[in-house]
């Protein structure tokens, strides 16, 4: 349903009788539901076959809604959220005893951002209160940047999907943890350089508990098997049946192709990166090779995506 005023007011009223609503970011279409209903957010993880260790995101709309959600918020958090938020970036804080353990997975800490998106933004203000969210498409397949996404995805388990365009940065948030030290969870739409400009080296997360969405090693995943591999190397008679993810340059032989950015732009790229996947995955190809973008800016981000997808192999 086209998000309007009208809609907009419907999906709130159903967030607020216990419904489940897929919505517009500016990153991607999240699934959410009241972060304070217990049942709600169950109904989420059942909608995405979620694993119930998986921790979601909460959603808010200003510091009065992040004071019911965080306990605590320390200097440095002050200073990332005064710098990006609203936007692409998510922190994880110390928890009010008032958020259920679903939503946390049952950790004393909580995943919240404040999204930049006009659509969620209102859907937030008419709903009066926090939405816990992962993103709106069955668990661990590619992360939905249209409606039409969330349609083919989840279908009619959702009690209404909003329809605002696609996501215009087109990957999900950044995660950083800060206790007891800075520390990058998940690469996203806000550069890792931009965070640590501003509070320093973030240290990267071995493998091990998931503290954060999109923490595990299969993830965000098309299903036509995808490989990460440089083209150059592909020969002809391999590109027949194949399809390709293209940074910038495009290539001959292969059965379809999609470029990210003709003009090599990172954020241009990023926008498109799910918007692609979803396009070849569609046509019954044999595999996906992908190219990797440069191993910088939001080139990490979509690399980390890469790598998580081609784990299923």
């Amino acid at each position: 349903m086209r998000a309007t005023g009208a809609s907009i007011a419907r999906a709130a009223a159903l967030l607020r009788s216990g419904g489940v609503v897929a919505f517009p970011t500016e990153t991607v279409y999240g699934l959410g539901a009241l972060a304070f209903d217990a049942a709600a957010v169950a109904r989420v993880f059942e909608i995405k076959g979620r694993p119930e260790f998986d921790p979601l995101i909460v959603h808010v709309l200003d510091d009065a809604m992040l004071a019911g959600i965080a306990s605590e918020i320390d200097p440095r958090a002050r200073l990332l959220i005064d710098r990006f938020w609203p936007g692409g970036l998510t922190l994880v804080l110390p928890k009010h005893a008032a958020v259920p353990g679903l939503v946390t997975a049952g950790l004393p800490s909580v995943a919240v951002r404040c999204p930049a998106h006009p659509v969620a933004r209102a859907l937030l203000a008419a709903a009066g209160a926090p939405i816990a969210a992962p993103s709106a498409n069955p668990f661990g397949a590619l992360s939905p940047t249209r409606a039409e996404h969330v349609e083919a995805g989840l279908g009619r388990s959702v009690d209404l999907i909003l329809d605002g365009g696609r996501s215009t940065l087109g990957l999900e948030s950044t995660i950083v943890a800060l206790d007891p030290h800075p520390q990058l969870l998940r690469p996203g739409a806000v550069p890792v350089e931009a965070i640590e400009a501003e509070i320093g080296a973030l240290s990267r997360v071995a493998e091990g508990p998931v503290r954060a969405p999109g923490g595990l090693p299969v993830h965000y995943a098309p299903r036509t098997p995808l490989r990460i591999v440089d083209p150059e190397g592909v020969g002809l008679e391999e590109r027949g049946r194949a399809g390709a993810l293209l940074f910038h340059r495009n290539r001959e032989g292969y059965a379809a192709t999609r470029v990210l950015s003709a003009s090599g732009d990172l954020r241009e790229a990023a926008a498109a990166f799910f918007d692609a996947l979803h396009s070849l995955d569609a046509l019954g190809l044999e595999r996906i090779d992908a190219e990797p973008p440069p191993p910088h800016g939001l080139g990490l981000a979509m690399i980390d995506r890469l790598t998580r997808a081609a784990a299923r192999r």
